[in-house]
């Protein structure tokens, strides 16, 4: 015969703690300043491309053309639309300024940029990885929020100072819409 405290039943074994979240680390942060860097840095780079012809573009002569041959009316206007939208979106993710809205600007144009590249391929030199790319990137800085070492954390207004899934997607909704009203007055 046993005795009531022998068959007395053990507590389960507590399960393993869950690990902490990434998100408000210094590491999280510092990932997504270095994307919001070379993304944001890459794009105005291009942008000044058309603006400016720096770094071996076209200016807004030579761009105006290409959009001009891509079937766009009014090819000046376009690479200047383009050249402005790619650096101020570029420079606004790089800072961290307005963050869903630099996202979107930058997604906004690369859908343009697909487009005109095309969908024939996916890999180089005729495809559209690079595109897709840093549309993708600039969809997920929209979406999370650029991270504590950001301009975002210094403006006056607290909607503005706090990452929402929500403002992200609104933003990335009028990105897509804005590049999709581009593409429909392209011949």
């Amino acid at each position: 015969m046993t005795s009531a405290s022998a068959t007395a039943t053990k507590a389960p074994a507590a399960a393993p703690a869950a690990p902490a979240p990434v998100t408000g680390t210094t590491a999280h942060d510092a990932g997504l300043l270095l994307l919001r860097l070379v993304l944001g840095l890459t794009m105005a780079a291009h942008g000044s491309q058309k603006l400016f012809g720096w770094f071996g573009g076209g200016g807004i002569s030579g761009t105006g053309r290409f959009f001009t041959a891509s079937g766009y009316p009014a090819g000046d206007a376009m690479a200047a639309l383009a050249g402005l939208t790619e650096t101020l979106g570029g420079l606004g993710l790089a800072a961290g300024l307005l963050t869903p809205l630099a996202g979107a600007a930058v997604v906004g144009t690369m859908i343009n940029a697909i487009a005109v590249h095309g969908a024939g391929a996916f890999f180089a030199p005729k495809g559209i990885e690079y595109e897709l790319l840093l549309t993708a990137g600039a969809a997920a800085l929209a979406l999370t929020g650029p991270g504590r070492y950001a301009a975002d954390r210094l403006l006056p207004v607290a909607a503005l100072r706090t990452p929402r899934a929500a403002h992200g997607a609104l933003a990335l909704a009028l990105g897509v819409v804005m590049g999709a009203v581009l593409l429909l007055v392209r011949n």
